[in-house]
């Protein structure tokens, strides 16, 4: 979760896009689960939360998970190594891991993983005072006991903020799910005939679901290996270094 810091009061709000991280003097209330906060009120009361506590704002409400397993720790660390991997391919790029995002006045989760690409190369996140604001470009989920809340309001959620494509990494039963951004809908993608995804906004992430299921890292590299060796993964990595060098040359003109 987010480093803590002594709250004290609400006194100077920093506002920008209706996405603020306030600054406090006073004690706050505890955070509940359901209650009912827009982003500001539930960001000061989580900063005033012991360490260790995890929470969440979806669609305004506060949701507080349990803490997390062993079952789905494992599960995690498959879901790292194949976006970390496709981003030392792919310059411009940003992996996040548990990283909050405020996506709103009513949204402030914590993906347990992100692939962003980085504002200097056309993205849209931005870091303030520490903290992500704005859609990353694609989230992901590992959802085991949050399994309704990740394919139901949290899926809403990214869908309301902008999110491109949304991967989530079910268990009990093992499942795959990928939706990807069609007219502002998150639509559930179909694997592809080799039994495949592969990403549409970032060119070359290709993901055997079953490798991932199985914590196969060779396997999951060597997919992603097929992905970057396209035209379509040169052509990325191309445009996104003319976004970087048309934006450094206006910075200096």
């Amino acid at each position: 979760m987010s480093d803590r810091r002594p709250v004290m009061s609400p006194t100077a709000l920093l506002a920008e896009d209706d996405m603020i991280i306030p600054d406090t003097m006073t004690v706050l209330p505890p955070l509940v689960e359901g209650q009912r906060l827009d982003q500001p009120t539930f960001h000061a009361r989580y900063e005033a939360m012991p360490p260790g506590t995890r929470a969440e704002l979806i669609d305004g409400v506060v949701y507080m998970p349990s803490p997390v397993g062993l079952e789905h720790g494992v599960a995690h660390a498959p879901v790292i190594v194949w976006l970390c991997y496709y981003a030392e391919q792919t310059p411009g790029l940003q992996v996040g891991d548990n990283a909050t995002a405020i996506l709103g006045r009513k949204s402030e989760p914590q993906p347990d993983a992100l692939l962003r690409i980085l504002p200097e190369f056309g993205g849209k996140t931005r870091v303030k005072k520490k903290m992500l604001a704005g859609p990353p470009e694609l989230v992901t989920e590992v959802s085991h006991a949050t399994r309704y809340i990740d394919l139901g309001p949290k899926l809403e959620d990214y869908q309301r903020a902008g999110v491109l494509e949304y991967v989530v990494r079910a268990l009990e039963p093992d499942e795959v799910f990928w939706f990807v951004r069609e007219g502002g809908v998150l639509v559930q993608q179909e694997l592809g005939a080799d039994g495949l995804y592969r990403s549409v906004n970032f060119p070359g992430l290709w993901l055997d679901p079953r490798a991932l299921i199985e914590g196969d890292g060779r396997r999951l590299r060597a997919v992603v290996d097929l992905g970057c060796a396209t035209p379509e993964h040169a052509a990325f990595v191309a445009r996104l270094a003319a976004i970087r060098d048309r934006a450094q040359g206006q910075a200096h003109a």
